[in-house]
C-alpha cells in the first residue's frame, strides 16, 4: 500500500457479530436426516488443485502440509468470529457486491459486471470445507461463502485509492455435498499493521447471501509465514516485505488470541502457485 493510502483498520466492528448456529428449525425440516447420512459416509477428502504462474518468477522452494481431517474433537473448536473490517462490500458499509449478477464465481481474479480489470500476483487456490460443529462435523452442503481480500498492493477493491473502479478479489461459492468449495485468486499483499489474511462470511444458503447481516459466521484466514516469505520474494510484492517484518501473527490484533483454527495447510510454491486448505467449523 502506498504511503498516501489510509491504513485499513480491519479491527473495527461494522456490525454486531452474527450467530454461528443455524435455527433449530433446520433439524425439523429434513436437516437431521442429512446429518445422519453425512455422518455415516465418513468422507474426509479434501480437494486440491494447482495453477500455473503467468510470468511470475521466484524460488522453487515448496512448502507442503497434509490436508486437515475433521474429527469430533476438531468440531469442539468452532472457527472464531472476527471483524469483517471496513471494506466488506456486503451492504454493511457502503457497496454491496452480493446484490450484483456475476458475484457467484470461482475465479475472483477479475472484476465482473460493468467493471473490468485483473488482479496480478502469485496464483492462489483457496479450498474450504464447511462443517457443522453441532453435528459431529457433518458437511454443510449448500452453505454459501463470500470471500474477499486485498490485492498485491494491499488495496481493497471498491474502497482503496486506485481501485475504486474495480470489484476483483470478491466472490461467492456454494458448498457441495461434502461441504467443499473453492476460489481461484492471487496471494494477497501485506499492508502495514496487519498480518496477511483473507476475509470470509458463511451463509446458510446462496439465497441468504444478499447482505452481511445474514451471515452465520464472519471470520478470517491467517496466511502461514513460510508462504508469505516466498510469495513476497517475487516481483510486485516489494512493499509487503517491509510490512511483514513489522508485524507478527502473535502480535496481530485479530489473531493474537490464537489462530490455530484459522491457519490453513499449504502446498505448492510461488512459481507454480500455492494452494491453501482449511476446515471452517460453524
Amino acid at each position: 500500500m502506498s504511503s498516501n493510502d489510509t491504513i485499513p483498520s480491519d479491527l473495527v466492528e461494522e456490525r454486531p457479530s452474527p450467530t454461528r448456529r443455524r435455527a433449530l428449525a433446520w433439524l425439523g425440516g429434513g436437516g437431521l436426516a442429512a446429518v445422519l447420512a453425512a455422518c455415516s459416509s465418513g468422507s474426509d477428502s479434501a480437494a486440491t488443485s494447482s495453477t500455473t504462474a503467468d510470468g511470475v518468477t521466484s524460488s522453487t522452494t515448496t512448502t507442503t502440509a497434509s490436508a486437515a481431517s475433521a474429527t469430533d474433537a476438531d468440531c469442539a473448536v468452532a472457527t472464531p468470529d472476527e471483524t469483517g473490517g471496513p471494506y466488506p462490500a456486503d451492504g454493511t458499509n457502503g457497496p454491496n457486491v452480493l446484490a450484483e449478477d456475476g458475484v457467484v464465481r470461482r475465479d475472483i481474479t477479475t472484476s465482473f459486471g460493468e467493471l473490468s480489470g485483473t488482479a496480478a500476483g502469485v496464483p492462489l487456490q483457496i479450498e474450504l470445507r464447511i462443517l457443522d460443529s453441532g453435528a459431529s462435523c457433518a458437511p454443510l452442503a449448500g452453505a454459501a461463502v463470500y470471500l474477499w481480500h486485498a490485492d498485491r498492493d494491499g488495496r481493497y477493491s471498491l474502497y482503496s485509492d486506485g481501485v475504486t473502479d474495480q470489484n476483483y478479489l470478491r466472490g461467492v461459492q456454494v458448498a457441495d455435498a461434502d461441504g467443499q468449495l473453492g476460489f481461484t485468486s492471487i496471494f494477497p499483499g501485506c499492508y502495514d499493521g496487519r498480518w496477511p489474511h483473507i476475509h470470509f462470511e458463511v451463509y446458510e444458503t446462496q439465497a441468504a447471501a444478499t447482505s452481511g447481516r445474514n451471515a452465520i459466521l464472519t471470520s478470517q484466514i491467517a496466511l502461514p509465514e513460510s508462504a508469505d516469505d516466498e510469495a513476497y520474494a517475487t516481483s510486485g510484492y516489494e512493499e509487503s516485505v517491509g510490512n511483514l517484518a513489522r508485524t507478527s501473527l502473535e502480535g496481530d490484533m485479530v489473531f493474537r488470541d490464537g489462530a490455530d483454527a484459522q491457519l490453513p495447510t499449504v502446498s505448492g510454491d510461488a512459481a507454480s502457485g500455492f494452494t491453501i486448505q482449511l476446515d471452517v467449523v460453524v
